[in-house]
């Protein structure tokens, strides 16, 4: 019931509770004590929209930088990886594989404060070897949810 309760709230977390109870078959009550269960146990994190930024009339600069570490001898990864989480530009940080060892999502008002922030915050910690930024341009999808209308297929008329 856990599950089919966060896959719902993941697809539509404005879905109500009596609209998970009807399609779970079960009460509102039940479904409110399981999702004030999983708030509690961390499960569920929060709550959020996903937002085209442009219609705020905001300009925001979003980079993905890629990071190489020297992982530190007590706390590896971590305590470089938490310490670099606490910076407010970063809006999400994951530990990867392949080249690079983090993968850091970045957002400012300009390329020049990204720009900043790589070279005068986050190169600077001890332990960060490497960065490489990529700059995004245009999003297409996030969480799962597709971010321009499907055209519509139309068939090319043939004249004789």
């Amino acid at each position: 019931m856990k599950t089919a309760i966060l896959k719902l709230l993941h697809e539509n977390a404005r879905i109500s509770v009596e609209d998970i109870a009807d399609r779970l078959g079960t009460t509102p009550e039940e479904v409110n004590t399981i999702v004030t269960s999983l708030e509690d146990e961390k499960a569920i994190q929060g709550y959020h929209a996903i937002i085209d930024k442009s219609v705020l009339n905001q300009h925001v600069v979003k980079a993905i930088i890629q990071v190489s570490i020297r992982p530190e001898r007590e706390g590896g990864f971590d305590k470089i990886a938490k310490r670099v989480s606490r910076f407010p530009e970063v809006t999400s940080l994951y530990l990867v594989s392949g080249g690079f060892d983090l993968q850091i999502v970045v957002e400012g008002e300009t390329l020049n404060e990204v720009a900043s922030f790589v070279s005068s915050k986050l190169a600077t910690i001890d332990g960060v070897v490497s960065t490489e930024t990529h700059f995004l341009l245009k999003k297409y999808k996030e969480s799962g949810q597709l971010l321009y209308s499907e055209d519509e297929y139309e068939r090319l008329k043939v004249s004789p």
